[in-house]
């Protein structure tokens, strides 16, 4: 697909009002969109522009077609809101989560001596009704404010110091 070398619509808009609407915008992207545009009012080309934002052309042309509204320029810059996927906890049941993993399993009712990924994971299934995977539950422990801490053995210093140290089910999840 062949995009055109210039955008028309650009000469209904001055240098000024591009330069104002930068005041009026938060973020880098609508900024960099507002910067690219001046550029290439200053006679930039798209494909200089492309390079220069390490972007492909057809993103500085879209870039630029956005301005061709009636919508103030702050806000043709800017994307919509895009929701992320809905969390599964609550904040507060998040936060209790995380206040009953800084204490031993025990003090939840669970006969373990630690927490482990795999025992947050049924925790949260069997309290929460959700379901998370290992890995995340490794990153709510850390969350949390647990460190993962190999067992002590002939071995252990030899698993903490490899590059592709992973936890193993002999450690322990402890409050940092």
């Amino acid at each position: 697909m062949s995009l055109p070398n210039t955008v028309d619509h650009l000469d209904d808009l001055s240098l000024e009002e591009l330069q104002a609407a930068l005041e009026d915008v938060e973020g880098s992207k609508p900024t960099q969109r507002l910067l690219a545009a001046i550029a290439y009012k200053n006679g930039v080309t798209q494909t200089e522009l492309a390079d220069w934002y390490g972007v492909q052309r057809r993103t500085i042309y879209s870039w630029l077609t956005r301005l061709d509204t009636d919508d103030p320029l702050a806000d043709a810059v800017t994307d919509a809101p895009r929701p992320g996927r809905k969390r599964k906890l609550s904040e507060a049941e998040l936060e209790a989560f995380r206040e009953t993993v800084r204490d031993p399993p025990t003090d939840a009712g669970i006969d373990e001596p630690a927490w482990t990924p795999a025992l947050a994971r049924q925790y949260l299934a069997d309290t929460y009704d959700v379901e998370y995977s290992i890995p995340s539950c490794r990153r709510l422990l850390k969350e949390a404010g647990l460190q993962y801490r190999p067992s002590s053995g002939p071995d252990a210093d030899e698993r903490i110091s490899s590059a592709d140290a992973r936890p193993r089910r002999d450690g322990r999840w402890t409050p940092e």
